[in-house]
């Protein structure tokens, strides 16, 4: 995890890490509220030990746990009411922010000298799945202020499905997200209440957007690695060339291969394994 997170090259001021599936999506998880602590809190473990390159700091559950956690609003920037680890160790991350909904899950972890400038942390949650209310795809959006700043994180899981017309779910969740997603004013009644309303906004996650083109060539274009190829054909960047979803956003340069779907702990695409007769062929994307 450290390098994927760049920790002993290029360490960053602020993380945010986005997960979706985090939980198996059967009938008793999907539920509006559920979440599991034990899951979000070991992944709080790890990703604390990943940037502070130590074990020596373990997790503690507070009243409401680390899985469903938000940094309290500090109303005095001198104040010393973050505690001594951001003093003693100002090079280390605390986490400031850490909520599931289902399989959704956001954490956002904060370098200890950054952290007497977080004001005003605050989480909205939008389910999109099933009866347009469930909690298996959806949002997990925060905010917060950083100096005099104001940044919002999406972290999404839109609609699945390989079938001609399915790209319409997914950008009707995205609107339903836009719209739905209401944060805390403050006590001054001052702060923005909908995503588009921040200085800055990034979205992340599982869209679920595929790749306009047969299975075979899907595929043969894998193998011979010919991205650019494939993202002429990318389902998100023609909805965005399109206007149907996402208007005045700017997806990142992407520069690495599909991700969607693996076998778990290799680097074989799903339905690739001749060993494994008369499983569903998955299409990258």
């Amino acid at each position: 995890m450290e390098d994927w997170l760049c920790t002993r090259t290029e360490p960053a001021d602020i993380y945010v890490l986005g997960f979706q599936e985090v939980v198996p999506l059967s009938a008793g998880n999907v539920v509006p509220g559920f979440e599991n602590s034990k899951i979000c809190t070991k992944w709080n473990s790890l990703i604390r030990e990943a940037l502070n390159n130590s074990t020596s700091k373990p997790v503690h559950e507070d009243k409401v746990g680390e899985f469903q956690k938000v940094l309290p609003v500090k109303k005095n920037r001198s104040s010393n009411s973050l505690g001594k680890s951001s003093n003693i160790f100002p090079h280390c991350f605390d986490c400031i922010i850490s909520k599931q909904m289902v399989g959704i899950f956001i954490t956002i972890w904060v370098r200890g000298d950054l952290l007497p400038y977080i004001q005003q942390a605050s989480v909205s949650c939008v389910g999109c799945g099933i009866m347009g209310c469930l909690g298996n795809k959806g949002s997990v959006s925060v905010r917060f202020c950083l100096h005099e700043t104001s940044l919002c994180f999406v972290c999404s899981h839109l609609a699945s499905g390989g079938k001609e017309g399915d790209e319409k779910s997914r950008n009707a969740d995205a609107t339903e997200i836009l719209s739905r997603t209401r944060f805390s004013r403050g006590p001054l009644r001052n702060l923005p209440r909908k995503i588009l309303d921040h200085d800055q906004v990034i979205w992340l996650g599982d869209l679920n957007y595929r790749i306009y083109l047969p299975d075979t060539k899907t595929r043969y274009l894998v193998q011979k690695k010919e991205w650019n190829i494939m993202l002429e054909k990318d389902q998100l960047k023609a909805e965005l060339m399109e206007g149907h979803v996402f208007q005045g956003w700017n997806e990142g340069k992407i520069e690495f291969a599909p991700t969607y779907k693996y076998y778990q702990n290799s680097q074989v695409y799903y339905g690739c394994d001749q060993k494994r007769k008369g499983e569903k062929k998955r299409a990258p994307a």
